[in-house]
């Protein structure tokens, strides 16, 4: 099965092409699709790309990513996020490509009180969120068997996020005020790129149980000052973090203050558990610093 993959300069994307020789990509050839490729931003690039490269599977991880910098840059956001997905699976279904089309918590507005189902109703509240939902919607209207799955919090030990910026201003601070009134769950890359390729086997063989919205994640609800301490408690324990409120970091776009996507029934169609998001983080860490 060929499986080609957008987005390879980002977290995931990179990820899932290092797992080439992995056991989970057996039967499996991942191919890298850059920007030189396959620009979403220039749609015309899409038929030559899937042409060329000739896929089984789209994994389609690419997208404008800067929640603030959207508010200013809003066609190029809703191009790249909200068009060209949908675009991009018109041509799948000429050529009887399979899609999987990675999206984002941020579809919500954050008010809800339990983990969001993929039914639940969405509400975002800035360009990126809209973008993204708009993305969503273009896919499965194109291409009803398509899979949709939302990730949040997304982090690897490559790559700018969370866990490596605490890690860098740990090594020049004694204290980190970190936001601890938003609430949801950290995702590995790492782990989220397996369990990907898994539910492309899947897809393969029961696209009925994987076509739609589908939530992924770790079990397990945490703060970015919970995570911020479970990032540093071994790693940087002389630094005090401490926990202030979301107005200490104005940012352009409201975050979600609540964005826990329910992983239950992702994990119920692999016939697998989710993983702890403290067990995720300590197989990051270990694997990071095994690296350095």
């Amino acid at each position: 099965m060929r499986v080609m993959i957008t987005g390879i300069t980002g977290q995931l994307g990179g990820r899932l092409m290092s797992l080439q020789n992995h056991p989970v990509a057996g039967g499996k050839t991942l191919i890298p699709c850059g920007r030189d490729v396959l620009d979403l931003g220039a749609p015309e690039t899409f038929s030559s790309a899937l042409n060329i490269l000739s896929p089984d599977v789209l994994v389609s991880c690419g997208a404008y990513t800067a929640v603030d910098a959207a508010e200013d840059d809003a066609a190029r956001a809703y191009q790249i996020n909200g068009v060209a997905p949908g675009l991009l699976a018109e041509a799948c279904v000429e050529r009887g490509i399979k899609m999987v089309h990675i999206s984002t918590d941020y579809v919500f507005d954050g008010t809800g009180t339990r983990p969001y189902l993929p039914e639940d109703d969405t509400a975002p509240l800035g360009v990126y969120g809209a973008s993204k939902l708009q993305g969503e919607q273009a896919v499965l209207n194109a291409l009803p068997t398509a899979s949709i799955v939302r990730v949040s919090w997304l982090y690897d030990r490559e790559g700018k996020n969370f866990l490596n910026t605490m890690l860098r201003l740990a090594a020049n601070r004694e204290v980190l005020p970190v936001v601890d009134d938003q609430l949801g769950c950290p995702t590995h890359a790492g782990h989220l790129a397996q369990d990907l390729l898994r539910w492309v086997d899947l897809m393969a063989c029961d696209s009925k149980r994987t076509s739609g919205v589908h939530h992924y994640g770790h079990e397990g609800i945490t703060t970015w000052y919970g995570f911020a301490s479970a990032i540093l408690a071994s790693h940087a324990p002389h630094v005090e973090v401490r926990p202030v409120s979301t107005g200490s970091f104005p940012t352009r776009v409201t975050r979600p203050g609540y964005s826990k996507l329910d992983e239950h029934l992702f994990f119920e169609a692999l016939g697998r558990n989710a993983v702890s998001w403290e067990a995720a983080l300590d197989s990051c860490l270990r694997a990071k610093f095994a690296d350095s």
